[in-house]
């Protein structure tokens, strides 16, 4: 069935069971998936999805939950299951009424050929292994993931909301003689050239010819790679969640708006209307009109990330980010400087070029204590030079340190998202002085 009309109907439905209010957002789609590993490609898989995900509200008591259907009779009956548990549920103390609807349709997010680009999925899986033997890779691994779907919302408050989406991501691996490189992408747009340059840059990590060396954990200055650096602004993009404010799981509970957090050369801003990255939606989840906003300006807090339920609790207004329940950013952008890679190379007397990183870990939300473990490319410079490989470190400090740390931001950025950049993120390198390094005593 056609989405916008199964959202309808499916409002329609809550209503008519007695729900005070609804809402139901439906993503239909195709996507498609070519793995490779040992420079051949291994699996294609494709994916017909349709997902429904229900709010119903009765009493100020609410209910959510997701359907993996497209038959309308699994919907409806999903509602009727929704009438009877929603009885036994507590008032919920955050609730507020759903808003008229004031979003409209993007447009321009779906690349008419993305379908034609899934077709061909292993020719660009096997783009991405030659171009990374081209450049010195001994093997590659990676994926090309593809999507184009439809994005409807339905609300009890009269919204009618379709958006064409379209998305390509790309990841390559490569491995060397001493260390593997990886890289990155991700946009509406389909590209060869992108998955090409996803590969080279993967590959001339991967094949440094540079030995490996020892080094004490300490403080160091860091070039974090965008892959890095997007994985940590990820980070502190969801940590703007009102929400997580309210419940002290973030260090903005004790930033507050105004309040310097970071240095000047940092801007970060969550941008839903970038339409070169795949996260872009003209609507929230409430049928709010997104915009674009600062979440951290020149180092100082800007904005915290509210639905309607956060903003009637804090006495503030919703920004566009719903999330029925957790306010999340749609892109996040940090805004370029003027420095070069090599620039920021010579600056560094002792320190490391960070390629890549996974596990990044909470030891203290309040406070932005966290760690994150090195992986890939791990570059000791000294005096301006690369001298080495290191072997993998942990990056073990706080977000308030890590943002009043950065010296140098890129003038070039990147655009990411992969498993550990989950929100799409345009970012480009930078240079952040004395970072603290652990290692395991094992």
């Amino acid at each position: 069935m056609n989405p916008v009309e199964l959202s309808t109907r499916m409002v329609k439905e809550a209503l008519k069971q007695g729900f005070d209010e609804a809402a139901v957002l439906i993503e239909a789609g195709k996507r498609c998936m070519a793995k490779f590993a040992n420079n051949i490609v291994t699996v294609v898989q494709y994916w017909r999805s349709y997902q429904a995900s229900i709010y119903l509200a009765k009493s100020r008591r609410i209910y959510v939950a997701t359907i993996t259907s497209s038959r309308p009779q699994d919907m409806v009956e999903a509602i009727r299951n929704a009438r009877r548990i929603i009885e036994k549920l507590g008032e919920s103390q955050l609730y507020a009424e759903l808003p008229e609807p004031t979003g409209k349709p993007l447009g321009g997010l779906a690349d008419p050929s993305m379908e034609d680009y899934m077709d061909k999925a292993s020719e660009l899986a096997l783009e991405a292994v030659n171009t990374a033997l081209e450049n010195g890779a001994s093997k590659a691994a990676g994926t090309i993931d593809l999507a184009s779907s439809i994005v409807a919302l339905a609300t009890s408050r009269g919204a009618e909301l379709k958006e064409e989406v379209t998305y390509m991501k790309a990841y390559v691996r490569a491995f060397g003689p001493k260390t593997t490189g990886h890289w990155a992408y991700a946009s509406t747009r389909a590209s060869e050239e992108a998955v090409r340059e996803t590969a080279r840059i993967a590959a001339e990590y991967a094949s440094l010819k540079l030995d490996i060396v020892d080094i004490e954990p300490g403080r160091y200055d860091a070039i974090l790679s965008p892959l890095v650096a997007g994985n940590l602004v990820d980070e502190v993009g969801r940590s703007a969640s009102a929400l997580h404010v309210m419940m002290g799981f973030s260090p903005f509970a004790k930033y507050k708006p105004g309040e310097k957090i970071g240095a000047e050369t940092i801007t970060i801003i969550d941008d839903p209307h970038d339409k070169a990255l795949p996260g872009s939606r003209g609507f929230d989840d409430e049928a709010v009109e997104t915009k674009r906003k600062p979440i951290i300006e020149r180092g100082v807090v800007k904005t915290l990330l509210h639905n309607t339920k956060t903003a009637a609790k804090m006495g503030a207004e919703t920004t566009g980010n719903a999330g029925w329940i957790d306010p999340h950013p749609w892109n996040l952008v940090v805004e370029p400087g003027d420095a070069k890679l090599e620039e920021m190379i010579r600056e560094v007397k002792r320190g490391l070029l960070v390629l890549n990183n996974w596990y990044t870990r909470y030891q203290n939300a309040y406070e932005g204590v966290f760690s994150t473990v090195t992986r890939d490319a791990l570059i000791y410079i000294e005096d301006g030079e690369y001298k080495g490989i290191v072997r993998r470190l942990r990056i073990a400090d706080t977000i308030p340190n890590l943002l009043s740390g950065v010296e140098m931001v890129g003038r070039k950025p990147y655009d990411v998202s992969w498993w550990e950049v989950p929100i799409p993120t345009r970012v480009p390198y930078m240079l952040v002085r004395g970072l603290r390094f652990t290692k395991p005593v094992v």
